[in-house]
This record gives structure tokens, C-alpha cells and sequence, in this order.
């Protein structure tokens, strides 16, 4: 067991993770497209807040702070489209990016099989079920009888 906990915490492996996780995160091209994706999802809603406390318009403060309580909901999708945004930004305006796309192919990619593996894993543990139950009703019903 310690062993394999070594390994899969070793520190080299924690860092090269981590590299790739920060060259990915913090890559100009994504950023910008992040940045973008905020402004068009949340960011707005910032800023019509604060011009609308500065130049006192209740209209304005009203629709910002409805659309921020909306965002500050447990459960909001808003962060899903934010990253689907700056993904489709990021293919319009930076396609010659390459690096950055391959890394969200490559992701996307890992998680396919990962879904496919964990589908195939819930139909076996499913069907090991059913056959268990079955064969447990059926001795239950011999021992009856």
C-alpha cells in the first residue's frame, strides 16, 4: 500500500503534473480567451454594478445585482460556459495555437475512455447484481420449499 501511495505522490511525477497543469493554465492565448469568456458571462455584471452605484441608476444596480445573486447560486453552470466559451474563442481567434489544442484533444481524448471504462464498469457491477439477486432468490425459494 505504501508503496503504491510513494509512487503515484512521488515528486517527480507531482511535479511534472503540476507543469503541465500551470504551462497549460497559464498559456497567453487561453488567457486572453478566458478573459473574454468572464467579460461575456460575469463580467458585465461587474461593471454595470459599479457604474451603476457611481452614477446612482437603481435600473442599473438592479439587473446586475439579480444577475450576481444568480452567479454566487451553488450550482450555477456559468464557469461550464465560461470554459466552453473561451475553448470556442480560443479556436476562432488563435488557430494556428496549436499546443493549446492539442492539449484539449489530448484531454478530451483521456476523457473518453475514461467515461467509456467507468460505463462498462457500471454494466458489469449491474449484471455481477442482477446474478447475485437471482441466484440469491433462487436458493432462498429452494430452502423454502
Amino acid at each position: 500500500m505504501r508503496e503504491k501511495l510513494s509512487k503515484l505522490l512521488s515528486r517527480e511525477k507531482l511535479k511534472n503534473t503540476l507543469h503541465t497543469i500551470l504551462e497549460f493554465l497559464f498559456n497567453p492565448p487561453l488567457l486572453i480567451c478566458l478573459g473574454i469568456a468572464w467579460l461575456i458571462t460575469n463580467g458585465w455584471s461587474y461593471i454595470v454594478f459599479t457604474l451603476g452605484v457611481y452614477f446612482d441608476v437603481p435600473l442599473m444596480i438592479g439587473i446586475a445585482s439579480a444577475y450576481l445573486a444568480f452567479l454566487w447560486v451553488p450550482f450555477t453552470p456559468e464557469k461550464i460556459i465560461t470554459v466552453i466559451i473561451a475553448i470556442a474563442l480560443l479556436k476562432r481567434f488563435f488557430p494556428d495555437d496549436e499546443r493549446t489544442l492539442k492539449k484539449l484533444q489530448n484531454l478530451h481524448a483521456k476523457y473518453k475512455v475514461k467515461a467509456h471504462n467507468a460505463k462498462e464498469n457500471a454494466k458489469t457491477t449491474m449484471q455481477e447484481h442482477r446474478e447475485h439477486r437471482t441466484t440469491t432468490c433462487t436458493s432462498k425459494k429452494t430452502s423454502v420449499e
